[in-house]
């Protein structure tokens, strides 16, 4: 640590003088949390452009990629890994197909289903803005030792628990 108060430490202070009986300690971390959150979404995003895709597109195509070969999923499946609803996966499913970024094709198992699945535009892209983001997030994380992102990542699982 530098030993300089940071924008959270003076946020803290502010509060503190306006709310002296309120134990500010969470926002020590919390703050901090949100800010780390922000500029992560600046990485990701600054790391998909790379590769010509939206944050929402990376999120579908890494979900196909990360699937067995050879990469197809149902709706609902991906609706369910990526946390949004019907509506906007049925949107988001036809904006890639117009992109040739992934295929729709019958589900042979089920008749009245679909199974989707990329593109090889989609497969190069989504590998290339995987690499990038990787290669960001390292440089982003380049400051911490290994032992520090060994503590970080068991303390992070604890706060998503």
């Amino acid at each position: 640590m530098s030993g300089q108060d940071d924008e959270v430490d003076l946020l803290i202070d502010a509060w503190a003088r306006r709310l002296p009986d309120v134990d500010l300690s969470p926002l020590d971390v919390m703050s901090r949390l949100r800010r780390v959150a922000l500029k992560l979404g600046r990485i990701r995003a600054a790391a998909f452009a790379t590769a010509g895709l939206a944050a929402w597109e990376f999120d579908v195509l890494a979900a196909l990629r990360r699937a067995e070969p050879p990469h197809q999923l149902n709706p609902a499946q991906l609706i369910q890994l990526t946390s949004i609803g019907s509506a906007a996966m049925t949107n988001r499913l036809t904006n890639l197909v117009d992109r040739g970024l992934i295929e729709r094709e019958a589900n042979p198992r089920d008749g009245r289903g679909v199974l989707v699945k990329p593109t090889a535009d989609g497969i190069a892209r989504v590998d290339a803005a995987m690499g990038e983001l990787v290669r960001r997030e390292e440089i982003a994380l380049s400051r911490l030792s290994a032992q520090d992102r060994i503590a970080l990542v068991r303390t992070l699982r604890a706060l998503l628990e």
